[in-house]
């Protein structure tokens, strides 16, 4: 059974940082694209960032650029996402997802205010 756990969010200030956690596990997951997404009320998944299986590609979305690192550990099957200068924009839910699937976890909320 695949299984995504994700864990780190919190209220943090602006211009502040949180690192996501993202556990994996009942799939090959060193073979697999990971994702992370985010989404606030009322609006669609947006993505975040990708770490594509193979190599140490990575993508960013423009919005997170510069801020946001995506890195995995595939000996832990986890994948992490380090958030730095947070923006109050960057407050939703996070989700951890394989590939493009719908595979993804319960989510960790992420609220960014003062």
């Amino acid at each position: 059974e695949v299984q995504l756990v994700e864990s780190g969010g919190g209220l943090v200030q602006p211009g502040g940082s949180l690192r996501l956690s993202c556990v994996a596990s009942g799939f090959a997951f060193s073979s697999h694209t990971m994702t992370w997404v985010r989404q606030t009320p009322g609006k669609g998944l947006e993505w975040v960032s990708s770490s594509y299986s193979g190599g140490s590609s990575t993508g960013y979305a423009g919005s997170v650029k510069g801020r946001f690192t995506i890195s995995r550990d595939n000996a832990k099957k986890t994948l992490y996402l380090q958030m730095n200068n947070l923006k109050p924009e960057d407050t939703a839910v996070y989700f951890c997802q394989i590939g493009q699937s719908d595979y993804r976890g319960q989510g960790t909320q992420v609220t960014v205010s003062s």
